[in-house]
């Protein structure tokens, strides 16, 4: 994994437990990062993102009154949205699989379980530098592209002969 000059990255954290924002804030510090904003809700994050054109948010799921859910939700599909495309990782204690396809559906980018570690937050940060997904846009959905590989498939292709 190539080292990157993050410095530049304008990153939003949008976290209701203040010692956890605290935590994320020193370890993006700690990567170089100087343009930092916190919200303490979803709310709040939305009204930071109209003034504070970020690169990058990390939102935990659970907060209130508005979760990291809805908030990335807001944040694909509002017509106020001043960057729809935003990247957002999003930060929770629970890692059911039903609860990672909920978050995928709902547009994050990725998932970074609690508790979290300088290097998982580098590693995602770095998956959106190297690896971004083309964006969707349907009637159910808005986001990345939900799928990380490209699916082997057999049999005919329809696809290429309805054209």
């Amino acid at each position: 994994m190539e080292a990157y000059d993050l410095s530049h990255l304008n990153v939003l954290v949008a976290e209701d437990n203040l010692h956890m924002r605290f935590v994320i804030k020193t370890i993006l510090k700690g990567m170089g990062i100087r343009a930092l904003r916190e919200a303490a809700d979803g709310s709040d994050a939305l009204k930071v993102l109209q003034t504070f054109p970020a690169d990058v948010m990390i939102s935990d799921w659970l907060m209130e009154p508005l979760d990291g859910l809805e908030l990335t939700r807001m944040i694909r599909t509002a017509s106020d949205s001043r960057n729809p495309y935003l990247p957002v990782i999003l930060l929770t204690g629970y890692t059911e699989i039903a609860r990672v396809k909920e978050a995928r559906d709902a547009g994050i980018t990725e998932f970074l379980a609690k508790p979290m570690s300088a290097q998982n937050i580098y590693h995602r940060l770095v998956q959106i530098i190297e690896r971004p997904r083309g964006f969707i846009k349907a009637t159910r959905f808005v986001g990345p592209d939900r799928r990380r590989h490209a699916a082997r498939f057999e049999g005919a292709d329809r696809r290429a002969n309805a054209a």
